[in-house]
């Protein structure tokens, strides 16, 4: 749609999310904190999972609104709903705060549209709760359709700008299909990660003695250069830090040790046959 074009490329938001995004850094320290709101340790981004109760919770109310005797379900709902949306707004501005520019655009409205609405919906639990019913459940259906819009920019910059998606995941499917050449083992050296191109697509080695681990080289957080990162640690146990945020993944497996990246950095197969290494897609 036209109008969220123009909203990617909305600059005069920038001031406001850069001092946004270095607060919310400078608020979220502990690596394991991050970890944990990341979604490092889930396999994904942790947001889309703790949305779902405040969002099923202000659902469900605004459906029991609708019945007779359900008062003290839809407020309990209602609560509910207000309680659970803490975790995921926390989570949710830390990926956020580790995005692109067009992206945290989009997403500085999106969280702007669900902070008036858990600000609605805080209001209708005030009112529920000093018996003003009918205010409440004005409230709550305002702040629903708020929600709405939010999600509906949510869903935007998830898929129609892949934020939070694994964006080294494609580059599978563009490697060859049959076991290709990319070089010779004696060009790697040991302990240090180098790139290779497979096709058009760069691919990070490892080597140790004759074994050799294959990574796509692109970071899938946000396509930073794995190539240029350091290596920290020893043997198979090795990770690679990316360049750009920091994510670390373990050179032997691509498994994702730290954040902000929330997936694990795709495997290729490798082998090395006379002298040569060779990959192929998965």
């Amino acid at each position: 749609m036209p109008i969220l074009n123009r909203l990617e490329e909305a600059r005069r938001l920038d001031g406001v999310s850069d001092r946004l995004q270095s607060a919310v850094s400078a608020a979220v320290r502990p690596q394991r904190l991050r970890d944990l709101l990341h979604g490092t340790w889930l396999g994904h981004p942790l947001h889309p999972v703790l949305v779902q109760l405040p969002v099923g919770a202000f659902v469900s109310a605004a459906i029991l609104d609708l019945l007779p005797g359900t008062r003290r379900a839809a407020t309990t709902l209602v609560g509910a709903g207000v309680a659970g949306a803490v975790p995921a707004v926390a989570a949710g501005w830390l990926d956020w705060s580790q995005m692109t520019r067009d992206r945290r655009r989009v997403g500085l409205v999106h969280a702007g549209a669900n902070a008036v609405a858990v600000g609605l919906y805080t209001a209708s639990l005030l009112a529920r709760l000093r018996g003003r019913s009918g205010r409440g459940r004005a409230l709550g259906y305002a702040g629903l359709t708020v929600a709405g819009l939010g999600a509906y920019l949510g869903g935007h910059l998830a898929y129609a700008q892949g934020g939070g998606t694994n964006q080294a995941a494609p580059d599978t499917a563009r490697l060859p299909e049959d076991w290709t050449q990319v070089c010779s083992l004696a060009s790697v050296p040991e302990k240090r990660t180098v790139v290779r191109l497979a096709g058009d697509v760069p691919v990070l080695l490892y080597r140790i003695d004759d074994r050799v681990s294959a990574l796509v080289e692109r970071c899938g957080h946000e396509t930073g250069p794995l190539g240029e990162g350091d290596v920290v640690g020893e043997g198979w146990d090795a990770c690679v830090v990316c360049p750009w945020h920091g994510s670390t993944f373990r050179l032997s497996d691509g498994a994702v040790v730290h954040g902000p990246a929330a997936n694990n950095q795709p495997v290729i197969p490798v082998r090395v046959r006379d002298g040569h290494i060779e990959i192929r897609q998965p």
